[in-house]
């Protein structure tokens, strides 16, 4: 499959993974491929800025969003957060709950961003139009991030005044532009 892909496209799988280190995560979610979209100069960028999803807006919107689900499931069973932040920076010094090292090697894929990927070229083969031999670009990776859904874009592009029907509208067809 990777071989469809454009320069650009392979520049957002590599920034995806990057976006991942840096934030510490385990896999590759479908977030960090939108991190590393809005970032990029290609189409799927282009229409992500365009909408006001720029890289440092949409880290502000997941710094923002971040465990919020998680916070309220806690607080629903009557755990405050604050609280154990309190109690652990008492005990072990301040920050002590943000401290981690730098993931090392290869970060794998988590399933939605799979599924991503994967939509996005049956975005590009489902084109009417055939585009330099159905070549998956940041477009269409963006087309396909939108496809899966995940919950977590949708609240960071929900935050930045934007949602995947617009974006969707704003994306046009795969083989557009």
């Amino acid at each position: 499959m990777f071989e469809r892909f454009t320069d650009e496209a392979r520049r957002v799988v590599v920034l995806d993974q990057e976006e991942a280190r840096e934030l510490r995560a385990e896999e590759i979610e479908p977030v960090h491929l939108l991190l590393a979209l809005a970032g990029e100069p290609g189409r799927g960028g282009q229409v992500l800025r365009a909408a006001g999803a720029d890289h440092a807006s949409v880290r502000s919107a997941l710094d923002r969003s971040d465990g919020a689900l998680d916070a309220d499931a806690l607080a629903a069973v009557g755990i405050d957060l604050d609280q154990v932040r309190a109690a652990a920076e008492a005990a072990f010094g301040p920050g002590a709950l943000d401290r981690g090292g730098e993931r090392a090697g290869h970060i794998p894929f988590a399933a939605g961003s799979k599924r991503a990927l994967e939509e996005a070229l049956r975005h590009v083969l489902a084109s009417k139009v055939r585009r330099r031999a159905r070549a998956i670009d940041s477009g269409a990776v963006l087309a396909g991030l939108l496809a899966v859904g995940d919950p977590l874009v949708r609240r960071v592009l929900q935050q930045l005044g934007t949602d995947a029907d617009r974006l969707r509208g704003q994306l046009g067809d795969a083989s557009a532009a």
